[in-house]
């Protein structure tokens, strides 16, 4: 690497980003590693070309392959997804969200969805977001019994305040969505159903969960989590509302699209397409499945009982850490989590009393669904109040020899 860049600099950090990753077990939800054509993508010369508009109504000449390249992806995402309406051009998933409620809401209207502390996503309402600042959040939440979503207290809230959107999406909730129920509520409330599927969509593309497209009027997504694509953004809709999420993404939220990045996404979504994919996707949930009985076997409680989906949240407090420390033992061990909180949690987000693991990098690496009992063992070891630096050691060096460092 330091040889191809005449930034020693830079060479010596990105060289080390890759040792840190190739000799650490990454368990986290929200990233993979893209695929060496997706990476080729990012690099062209496509990085370079200023594209503002859509494709045959660019406002910068010379954007003839540029216009072939946003076609494409949004030809292979209507297939892979079945989407009547897609747009290619948001630079995150949350880019996306904004230009969800620029199309859909306006300034102080009521917005439905998931609390942050039952799972939910910071731009679903949080008050250290816009969303949170600029319209008026109602937050659901999961039942105390099985810490699953309440329906019921969701339909009450929608009817009782017609929030202009109803929100179904998580970060840390690890069960599926029921969005034939969601469809029924917000046709009673009248409002707008969007579905952030930004840790959905890779796991939908290789149909190991239902998809929300038959349900909702509009799905985000991020391209870089289960689905393995650059960091990006994407939207699906029915196509009703074309016009207005056209212009909500241009010009009103972003002037040019990242081309690069569209090229990538389109790679990633041929990618998307194949068996190969299909069964790394039912591989990701399996492991955490597996990865969460091994760990319950052990005496660690997994948040609602399990999983459906290639993520979970373990609570650690009643081996007396919070979420934090319980995160930076791990990172000891050589084992990479983010910190999280419990539903009803007391402990502040910045502590929490819970760990979020996903599976989609450890299967990319080589452990699967077989290799769980040992990571739940390394996990375990790696959490005892009495294992200190020499074993984390050991543990770490144990991980390095399972991933060939």
């Amino acid at each position: 690497m330091a040889g191809s860049l005449s930034d020693p600099q830079v060479a010596d950090l990105l060289e080390r980003e890759t040792r840190r990753r190739d000799s650490t077990l990454q368990l986290l939800a929200g990233e993979t590693p893209a695929s060496p054509a997706v990476r080729a993508a990012l690099t062209s010369d496509l990085g370079a070309k200023y594209a503002e508009g859509y494709p045959g109504a660019r406002y910068h000449g010379g954007c003839s392959v540029a216009d072939e390249v946003e076609n494409l992806a949004i030809e292979r995402a209507a297939a892979l997804f079945g989407a009547d309406y897609v747009n290619v051009q948001p630079l995150s998933g949350s880019i996306a969200g904004l230009s969800v409620y620029a199309a859909f809401a306006q300034p102080g209207d009521p917005i439905l969805a998931l609390g942050l502390r039952y799972g939910g996503h910071q731009t679903h309402g949080s008050r250290a977001n816009f969303s949170g600042r600029w319209f008026a959040p109602i937050h659901y939440g999961v039942r105390r019994s099985d810490e699953r979503i309440d329906y019921t207290e969701l339909r009450d809230l929608a009817l009782l305040h017609r929030p202009r959107i109803i929100v179904a999406g998580a970060s840390s909730h690890s069960r599926s969505f029921d969005f034939a129920l969601l469809r029924t509520i917000a046709d009673e409330a009248e409002a707008i159903l969007w579905v952030d599927a930004a840790h959905l969509a890779g796991l939908v593309a290789g149909g190991v969960v239902d998809s929300p497209l038959p349900h909702a009027d509009v799905v985000t997504l991020s391209t870089h989590k289960v689905l393995q694509g650059p960091r990006g953004g994407m939207i699906l809709a029915r196509d009703e509302h074309r016009a207005v999420l056209q212009k909500a993404v241009h010009p009103f939220v972003q002037g040019g699209p990242s081309m690069n990045s569209i090229a990538a996404k389109a790679v990633c979504l041929r990618e998307s397409g194949g068996e190969g994919f299909a069964q790394y996707a039912a591989a990701t949930v399996t492991s955490a499945q597996r990865l969460g009985e091994a760990l319950t076997a052990a005496g660690l409680r997994v948040v609602s009982g399990g999983t459906d989906l290639h993520l979970a949240v373990v609570d650690v407090s009643e081996r007396g850490l919070t979420g934090i420390e319980a995160q930076r033992r791990l990172a000891s061990a050589g084992i990479v989590v983010d910190r999280a909180v419990l539903p009803f949690d007391s402990r502040p987000v910045t502590e929490g009393s819970a760990i979020r693991f996903g599976t989609p990098c450890a299967v990319l690496a080589g452990l699967g669904p077989d290799a769980m009992g040992d990571v739940a063992d390394w996990m375990t070891r790696a959490l005892a109040v009495d294992v200190g630096a020499t074993q984390h050691a050991d543990i770490r060096h144990e991980i390095q020899l399972r991933l060939g460092g």
